[in-house]
């Protein structure tokens, strides 16, 4: 049976704090928590609920009695319908303050850790235009904001390149200007809707799928090579190269231009053959004299600058004398694995992709990097004792899994063969605090340290150093 939707107002309710998911938390007169979506901490506003559980509600602020003064104004015009930065309205210095209240509060909370004193977050220095890698979709039926349906003007173009309403797998919300990727993204997608418009390419309807253009990736290299890939749900060979034309004429300054054919249910890429249209099949991206060379399918942190940030810290937490054996496990493009490969003895790399594993080992090749090995496979079954015995017991292990966290095996395995340092990086606090509360007997944690990937999101990246006891 569902669940009934009950609907209440509370008046001049405070918002006392940011928690998990961008949602900011009030509290109810019976005291239960209020989940709310379009709040800062600070403002005090009437709430409609939506949404009631026995233990909180989930509601939208629908009059606002005081403005925090931790807000300050989106200079997005999108922002209030895009969910992609859902903590724009909110001053920059108070992001990574409630970010870092809530990585100390995930492993006080859920792992009831020992912490050390807690080193400050370390904030980014960019932040707007910091993305290397953006992706929009096209869709026949644009999301219409409320003020539009609440207008009378006749809407006859409702072909949209943008952005996927959150929660809403066929709503596209048209995008005029993006500030997460620095130009020529936004000049680059605006030719290609235009182009599409103008020459009549039906553009992708996901329901009936049925259309022509589908989606754009589009990446920008820290030393300015650009790779655009243009996916079509069909083939028609004059109106693609059409475009693709066009595009390569208005845009020289493209490193990569590359598209692919699509016509099954999902956009996803990693099963399907990317053509080469012009230029080279990859760019390349550099970091403390490393080069790495990144193709459509490749992953690469999407925070250039920062990433190499983290990687300083991680490198420094490993403490690396240049005679340890090192394992990073969920290596991904061996991109760690390489940077810290100068301080050490040999680095050994496990990811579950086969083609970030072979995308590690031509990045090593490229780089002269001799004492690094990648192997691929599924890191629960990968990392057991044949392989520790083939490869030698690792003195640090370096580990970045995905926001999951480390398979309960795995865990146990680092408990069985006990390195003397484990360097733990994490996107999700909550599941490293868990994994870390598996190990708390055995380990102390020396350093944690916060880093903020992306601004203007609650999403954050934490760095922790274990010690054996």
């Amino acid at each position: 049976m569902a669940r009934k939707k009950t609907q209440q107002i509370f008046e001049n309710i405070p918002v006392i704090d940011a928690g998990a998911r961008g949602k900011t938390v009030a509290k109810a007169p019976d005291g239960r928590v209020i989940f709310l979506n379009n709040t800062v901490p600070g403002d005090i506003v009437d709430i409609k609920t939506f949404k009631k559980r026995k233990a909180y509600f989930e509601g939208t602020a629908i009059k606002f009695h005081k403005y925090s003064d931790k807000r300050t104004e989106p200079i997005c015009d999108h922002f209030e319908n895009c969910g992609g930065c859902k903590w724009q309205h909110m001053d920059y210095k108070y992001q990574l303050e409630y970010k870092q209240n809530e990585v100390v509060n995930n492993l006080l909370r859920i792992g009831h850790l020992e912490l050390p004193e807690i080193t400050p977050i370390l904030g980014c220095k960019k932040t707007y235009y910091y993305r290397n890698k953006m992706e929009f979709s096209f869709s026949n039926s644009r999301w219409l904001t409320l003020e539009e349906i609440n207008s009378e003007i006749d809407i006859n173009n409702r072909n949209a390149c943008g952005f996927h309403i959150a929660g809403m797998w066929d709503k596209i919300l048209d995008i005029s200007k993006c500030h997460l990727q620095e130009e020529p993204s936004n000049a680059i997608r605006n030719f290609i809707k235009d182009y599409g418009i103008k020459n009549e390419l039906a553009f992708f309807n996901p329901r009936e799928q049925s259309g022509f253009l589908r989606t754009i990736m589009i990446r920008i290299s820290s030393n300015g090579e650009i790779m655009v890939v243009i996916q079509f749900f069909k083939e028609n060979k004059e109106k693609r190269e059409g475009l693709l034309n066009a595009l390569a004429e208005k845009f020289p300054e493209i490193t990569s231009l590359q598209y692919v054919i699509n016509g099954k249910g999902n956009d996803t890429l990693y099963d399907q053959d990317i053509i080469l249209f012009k230029g080279r099949d990859h760019i390349f991206e550099e970091m403390e004299n490393l080069k790495f060379k990144i193709g459509p399918k490749s992953f690469y942190q999407t925070n250039s600058i920062q990433a190499y940030e983290l990687y300083k810290i991680t490198r420094d937490f490993a403490n690396l004398t240049g005679n340890e054996v090192v394992y990073d496990l969920y290596t991904g493009t061996g991109t760690i694995a390489q940077f810290v490969a100068k301080k050490a003895k040999k680095v050994i790399g496990v990811e579950s992709v086969p083609e970030a594993i072979t995308d590690a080992k031509i990045n090593a090749q490229l780089n002269e990097i001799k004492n690094v090995e990648f192997f691929a496979g599924d890191m629960k079954n990968v990392f057991n004792d044949a392989f520790i015995e083939k490869h030698g017991k690792p003195d640090v292990i370096i580990t970045d899994p995905p926001r999951d966290g480390m398979h309960k095996n795995v865990v146990a395995k680092l408990l069985d063969i006990l390195p003397k340092h484990i360097v733990y990086v994490s996107c999700n606090s909550a599941t490293q605090a868990r994994d870390l509360a598996l190990m708390k007997e055995q380990y102390t944690i020396v350093k944690t340290q916060a880093v903020d990937m992306f601004p203007q999101t609650h999403h954050v990246e934490n760095v922790i150093l274990l010690a054996l006891k």
